[in-house]
């Protein structure tokens, strides 16, 4: 009897008891035996230099062991660099590591590191430091920094150019009988995961163990290596359960590292974790940024010209800027394109990625510059889109590996009802009561981001029937476990009941980080490989062996279901695996798969895409914005498990309606430091917010992306969620809002 189809089940997620009944330990709840505990102490001042650390009355607390600064700590090995090697082995999150001299680059910078027996202890004692500081000017806002701004070679890690071209723009916008120019400004935005960042570091001779919460085990490994300056193998990092990250864990910041140095110091297991607010400084951010789109159109809508500018801050060390231009380059077919990453140094850390990091703010700005074309010209905002789809990639002008964004509209169209809509943006056109009533869409895109480096699991088939699958990511909550295991399962031709999966440990197979997308489509490929590499094996075994049942059949011939291999055709003739390894007296049977990604010269362009729909109810005289409802349809390939990919989908998309609406870290310039740095003050959405949501996808068959056709749900589900919001608040109020978050005040301002 066959099995149904393992990849596609809606599996619940592998790790959901252990969380639930709070058996799962995350990385600060290890404490093996004599662990201490450390605890940072930061700038208060974000600029100058350290005049001078008393620590007298620290040393002297109970329990305190030792008071780590610049004054004693020792250097590490190797200056960090913000662009990866080529082998793409070490991931710092910044080229900058803190304590090393006593120059301040920003507020919340780590001066000194208390280490006491207890947590109260140290930080108790953290209190009594006494840091003294030499003031220098510092810049911290765009308004400050925009006369220092410079064009960028290269942003985003060294990966991305700082200035895109293609066609003539001059040329294009002669050619518009439309010109539209808008700035919009955002604020700057950080993670916030429910788990803070933290390590614990345990020496054991010259061997190094760290429970991290971390993206990607093997980054955290490499990276801190180098700094220590020790053999990679010397180092073990585990993180199998991961409290979230967004991307704020995607890069290696400086506390495993300063684990590790206080544990060798103080000679015991250490455990560093950030407060809530030492996250908002020590582990990066969403750079505050300023767009300007300049658009030409025909009358028909059709795009001649697109030129964009976008201004933000970086740190003084590293060119970071997210990628924002990408939506406005790829998403319609206008043969000319101008787009020019400026930054200017500041007193900020360095930026980095985060949830959807560019697209979030460059599909914003170019899907409320489509919508108000439309309004403009008295297009359908769909039929505008429909009329400057791109057929290939504008960028390169290859064709897509896959797509189905027309599909996406008209499947969210018909969702949404928007069929039915009412095209006039004027105030009170439409009411319930005293609010106002709009909708509004938008496009979404998300690049497939190219894996260099080859991608491995391991496979392993007991006697017993049962199975082990096992590779080195992290799950940070979104299910790669159980994808895992699914695919792992169908690969074998078992059940995934019958699958146990092991994953979070760089002693494991290597895979790839779970960042941008890319861990769903690398992980399945890799346990595919490994799975079905396997299953091979034990077909083979059985053809060669007298004694089985399949002996000297043809291997194309045998099928595997529920961990029996039969004849195509005659299902009564075959065995177990289980037979096969106990009548050969062998306990298991195991492989490695190794997935080699196509480079990133496939001949294709290669991205998710998506529609994003939305009503709101806006309430003038108090400025208050209610999201009603969402839909998003999404064409994300093939998918593995829809449970987890609609939780991801749906949590991108109410990411979204806070971006929209709440979110904002808020720069203080007069003392240079974050204001709101505690979830008391940084607003997020909460269950009253969320309104109703429906999420669909679309499966499009993609051979070029991986194995399996998977390109990953991590972000696409925020990407043009914020402009379909933005867009429904115009259609209420007939006002266009640019500058996101969209306030209470700013509703409120006289238009």
């Amino acid at each position: 009897m066959s099995i149904p189809p393992q990849i596609g089940r809606n599996l619940p997620r592998v790790d959901a008891h252990a969380k639930v009944t709070g058996a799962a330990r995350y990385s600060a709840e290890h404490h093996p035996s004599g662990t201490v505990h450390a605890v940072l102490v930061c700038s208060e001042v974000p600029s100058g230099r350290i005049t001078d650390i008393d620590s007298t009355r620290a040393l002297a607390a109970e329990g305190v062991l030792a008071v780590l600064s610049h004054l004693n700590l020792p250097r590490v090995a190797a200056q960090p660099h913000l662009i990866p090697s080529l082998a793409g082995t070490t991931a710092h999150g910044q080229s900058f590591f803190p304590m090393q001299d006593d120059r301040i680059h920003y507020a919340g910078q780590p001066v000194a590191m208390v280490v006491a027996d207890t947590l109260e202890r140290a930080e108790h004692a953290a209190e009594l430091v006494e840091v003294s500081y030499a003031e220098e000017p510092w810049v911290t806002t765009i308004d400050q920094g925009r006369g220092q701004a410079y064009e960028a070679e290269r942003i985003f890690g060294g990966f991305v150019p700082g200035r895109m071209d293609r066609g003539d723009v001059e040329q294009g916008m002669a050619q518009a009988q439309v010109v539209l120019e808008n700035t919009h400004h955002f604020a700057a935005n950080h993670h916030n995961p429910i788990e803070p960042s933290a390590a614990t570091a345990v020496w054991d001779d010259h061997k190094l163990t760290i429970h991290d919460t971390t993206q990607g085990p093997t980054a955290t490994r490499l990276t801190v290596a180098e700094l220590l300056g020790i053999p990679p193998s010397d180092v073990r990092v585990i993180a199998e359960f991961v409290g979230g990250s967004f991307g704020g864990k995607a890069m290696i910041w400086a506390h495993p590292t300063l684990a590790a140095m206080a544990a060798q110091h103080v000679r015991a297991p250490v455990t560093l974790a950030l407060t809530r607010t030492q996250t908002f400084s020590n582990t990066g951010h969403r750079e505050e940024q300023e767009h300007t789109l300049t658009l030409g159109a025909r009358l028909d809508g059709t795009l001649t010209a697109l030129r964009y500018r976008k201004l933000s801050p970086t740190s003084h060390y590293d060119d970071w800027a997210e990628p924002s231009l990408g939506p406005a380059a790829q998403l319609y077919a206008c043969p000319n394109f101008e787009g020019v990453y400026s930054l200017f140094r500041s007193n900020t850390m360095t930026p980095t990625f985060m949830r959807a990091p560019g697209e979030g703010t460059g599909a914003f700005v170019i899907e409320t510059a489509m919508d108000e074309l439309a309004h403009e010209l008295g297009i359908d905002p769909i039929e505008l889109r429909l009329r400057n789809h791109a057929d290939t990639d504008p960028e390169s002008g290859n064709p897509w590996s896959s797509k189905g964004l027309k599909e996406c509209y008209a499947r969210g169209a018909e969702l949404f009802g928007w069929a039915s809509r009412d095209p006039r943006p004027v105030q009170g056109a439409r009411r319930d009561g005293n609010w106002l009533l709009g909708t509004g869409m938008a496009s979404a895109i998300y690049p497939v981001y190219g894996i260099m480096n080859p991608q491995r699991a391991r496979a392993r088939v007991y006697a017993d029937g049962r199975a082990v699958l096992e590779t080195g990511c992290s799950d940070i909550g979104t299910g790669a476990g159980t994808i895992l295991r699914q695919v792992g399962a169908e690969g074998l031709g078992l059940t995934a009941e019958s699958v146990t999966v092991h994953y979070g440990d760089t002693e494991l197979p290597n895979t790839v980080a779970a960042v941008g997308s890319a861990g769903a489509g690398a992980i399945s490929a890799a346990v595919h490989v490994a799975a079905v590499k396997l299953r091979d094996q034990l077909i083979a075994q059985a053809v060669a062996d007298e004694g089985s049942p399949l002996h000297g059949a043809d291997p194309g011939q045998i099928q595997v279901s529920d961990g029996r291999m039969s004849l195509r055709g005659a299902p009564g003739t075959g065995e177990t695996y289980g037979e096969m390894l106990g009548r050969n007296m062998t306990f298991d049977a195991e492989a490695v798969g190794e997935w080699h990604p196509p480079g990133p010269d496939s001949g294709y362009g290669t991205g998710t895409f998506g529609a994003q729909f939305a009503e709101v109810a806006v309430d003038p005289d108090l400025g208050l914005v209610r999201v009603r409802r969402m839909t998003g349809v999404f064409a994300p390939g093939r998918v593995l498990n829809p449970r987890t990919a609609r939780s991801q989908l749906m949590g991108g998309m109410l990411w979204g309606l806070g971006q929209a609406l709440l979110e904002a870290t808020h720069m203080e310039p007069n003392q240079g430091r974050w204001a709101n740095p505690s979830l008391g003050e940084y607003l997020l959405p909460v269950n009253a917010d969320a309104p109703e949501v429906v999420v669909e996808t679309i499966e499009v068959e993609d051979r070029v992306v991986n194995p399996l056709g998977v390109k990953g749900v991590g972000e696409i589900g925020q990407v043009g969620a914020a402009a379909a919001i933005a867009n429904a608040i115009f259609h209420a109020t007939g006002r266009r809002f640019r500058d996101l978050p969209i306030t209470v005040e700013s509703v409120m301002e006289p238009a």
